[in-house]
């Protein structure tokens, strides 16, 4: 298996929680989208597991490219939201299964043996309410739902003038938006926001 994701943290939980596992092999690491397509070339991984946000490229990208390296290869997402935009995307792309970065180690090889065997298994089967999940990351940063969205298109790439189209909104009201959401985590751009939101397991 292949562990692909930027956070050195989370290399090393995935490779304690599976190493028990006597079925399943960490064969190696990636932390951006071009290291796991060169790694899926030189080491011919059974499954990757993928961070649906990687500094180079989101999910859908990552997906296709590495179905095109290896079309045999089992992908699993794995996310701190199992709701993102880039989900569904990344699912149509062609991922076999969604896994959600707080699940319990027995979810997680269980997940892994299933899409290992031809199932797809996504989101809800193993993140339960999602919903209830994610207003509850919220609430414990002061995060309003609609700052929330804004953050999550301001980490696709999205502009305010873009962000404030597809939501309906003036510019002003998604800067306003945006200045709130900085100020609760306790960021001096947007920089700096979507790298605490991260940590804090809601981006």
């Amino acid at each position: 298996m292949l562990v692909t994701d930027d956070h050195p943290i989370v290399l090393d939980g995935v490779t304690l929680a599976l190493q028990n596992t006597s079925w399943l092999r960490v064969a190696g690491y990636a932390r951006t989208g071009r290291e796991a397509i060169a790694a899926v070339l030189n080491l011919r991984p059974d499954v990757v597991l993928l961070d649906l946000r990687l500094p180079d490229m989101l999910g859908p990208e990552a997906v296709q490219a590495l179905r095109a390296q290896n079309p045999q290869v089992k992908i699993i997402l794995f996310t701190a939201y199992p709701e993102h935009a880039a989900l569904d995307a990344a699912l149509a792309a062609g991922a076999h299964g969604v896994v959600v970065k707080d699940t319990e180690r027995e979810d997680l090889v269980d997940v892994i043996r299933r899409v290992v065997a031809g199932e797809r298994v996504i989101g809800i089967d193993v993140g339960g309410n999602s919903n209830a999940w994610l207003s509850r990351k919220l609430g414990e940063h002061g995060l309003t739902r609609r700052e929330y969205d804004i953050l999550r298109r301001v980490a696709m790439g999205e502009t305010n003038p873009e962000i404030a189209r597809a939501l309906g909104l003036s510019r002003n009201t998604v800067k306003t938006y945006l200045q709130r959401a900085l100020e609760k985590l306790g960021a001096r751009n947007r920089v700096e926001a979507l790298a605490r939101a991260n940590q804090l397991g809601i981006l």
